[in-house]
């Protein structure tokens, strides 16, 4: 650890920590956004719901004596969004905009919008972004004059439930697309009720619903890799879906659950695709942290990589004087639900990346299928395999007859796949499959051998 850093605990400041009013009303002060800026470190809190629900977030900077103040033009809200507009060389974060002199300028119309992405314009990129509200608000701003346009009402657009249930969490633009998602779940969606959540694209001209399911982060590296991630989940599993630009496809991955903690659209926050090392990528997804290749080679990612587990609630991590910073949200009221908190606060931890290979093994569970309908011949989509010590796959069907299911690797990560062996499950039956010690491949997947409703579940301990 630096010797220069404030006194900490594990890397944790306490004299850096995001503090709000007692309230009421009083709900929670998670970090939303972190943003190194010409020296600076720029924190920008978040409330539950709008400006309404807690007052004492807002803008703060930390500077290189890591000494930090509340911004004066700092306002009250929900803000999520960090993005560097490089043709007008501002920073943008919540409703502000921050120019190379650290003056800030703030869009009025934008503090009750609960802000959770902004985006390169398709058209004109050096003069317009996108900003995305959670309600579903999606506008035009012109980061000079700060004319905001409304161009869609999503809930709408997409056929979202509507305030209260549709959740957008972030946006992104690469490809000749913007690409949005809700990450609205609750018990109904688990339960096959429903399915709310959203991934959708937007060309210019038209939206494209890509999936009901809920997703909740996006990333990339723009022209370098012409990927884009997306991260989501159902009750099977978490799932990255993947963009590759030279062959303008989608193709969904499916990777193990850390923790059910996750699994609400209340509890998954912000969880990042970020690059906070040279050229690559880290991501955080439902309790994992994973290392991500900006590229797919033959259109295809294989080098994706378990870190470690955690119970972390990230609101944004970022690369700062050599340093990796995390903000969390950590205590919250909870509008009255948590009568054991007195005091919504949340921390920021100062080490590097390395450090995160200290925290929990790398071990989840999580499969293709959950008493999911598939047609013989069915091949599942690819689960994570490499990183985990022991595995067994557990697989059961309801058919009145027996059924086999191949378990095929892919131990390059190029899609070629290879018959390991065949599972026979007796009627309405269950068997497991224990892997040998030391057995592992990139990608997973099986095959049904019958019409039937199918679950394949791994667990990697």
């Amino acid at each position: 650890m630096d010797t220069k850093l404030p006194l900490n605990f594990s890397g944790v400041v306490p004299s850096l920590a995001q503090v709000a009013d007692f309230g009421p009303p009083r709900s929670e002060i998670g970090v939303g956004c972190l943003m190194p800026w010409l020296g600076k470190l720029y924190v920008l809190n978040y409330v539950s719901h709008r400006s309404w629900t807690g007052t004492g977030s807002g803008l703060r900077v930390i500077d290189e004596n890591f000494q930090m103040t509340r911004h004066p033009r700092a306002v009250d809200g929900t803000y999520a969004n960090r993005f560097v507009h490089h043709p007008s060389g501002q920073l943008i974060i919540g409703p502000h905009l921050i120019d190379t002199k650290h003056r800030v300028r703030t869009v009025k119309e934008l503090i009750d919008v609960r802000i959770c992405g902004t985006a390169r314009h398709l058209s004109n990129p050096d003069n317009l972004v996108y900003m995305l509200g959670m309600e579903g608000e999606l506008f035009e701003l012109n980061v000079k004059t700060l004319k905001i346009k409304l161009l869609f009402d999503l809930t709408k657009a997409l056929d979202t439930p509507g305030e209260m249930k549709c959740h957008f969490k972030d946006c992104y633009t690469e490809g000749g697309r913007l690409v949005v998602a809700n990450n609205d779940y609750s018990e109904p969606d688990f339960l096959g009720q429903q399915s709310e959540g959203t991934l959708a694209e937007f060309d210019g001209k038209k939206w494209t619903v890509l999936e009901r399911k809920p997703f909740v982060g996006i990333g990339g590296l723009g022209w370098y890799g012409n990927t884009i991630f997306v991260t989501g989940w159902d009750r099977a599993s978490a799932i990255l879906k993947v963009f590759t630009t030279p062959d303008q496809t989608w193709r969904t991955y499916r990777l193990p659950k850390a923790s059910h903690c996750f699994d609400h659209k209340w509890q998954t926050e912000w969880p990042r695709i970020r690059s906070v090392e040279h050229e690559r990528l880290l991501m955080d997804h439902h309790g994992m942290f994973y290392e991500l290749s900006p590229w797919a080679y033959g259109n295809r990612i294989w080098g994706i990589r378990p870190i470690s587990t955690h119970l972390w609630v990230h609101g944004d991590f970022c690369s700062w004087k050599g340093m990796m910073v995390i903000g969390a949200d950590n205590a919250s009221h909870e509008s009255g639900g948590n009568l054991q908190c007195a005091e919504p606060q949340s921390g920021l931890w100062f080490g590097r990346t390395d450090d995160l290979w200290k925290l929990g093994k790398p071990k989840g569970w999580g499969g293709p299928w959950w008493n999911t309908p598939v047609r013989t011949g069915e091949e599942s989509d690819p689960y994570l395999m490499t990183g985990f010590d022991k595995k067994v796959l557990h697989l059961s069907h309801d058919s009145n007859k027996p059924v086999g299911f191949d378990i095929e690797i892919d131990f390059q990560g190029d899609g070629a796949w290879k018959k390991y062996l065949t599972v026979k499950v007796p009627a309405r039956g269950y068997v497991p499959h224990v892997f040998q010690d030391g057995f592992s491949a990139h990608w997973v997947r099986v095959v049904a051998g019958a019409k039937c409703n199918a679950t394949a579940q791994l667990h990697y301990t």
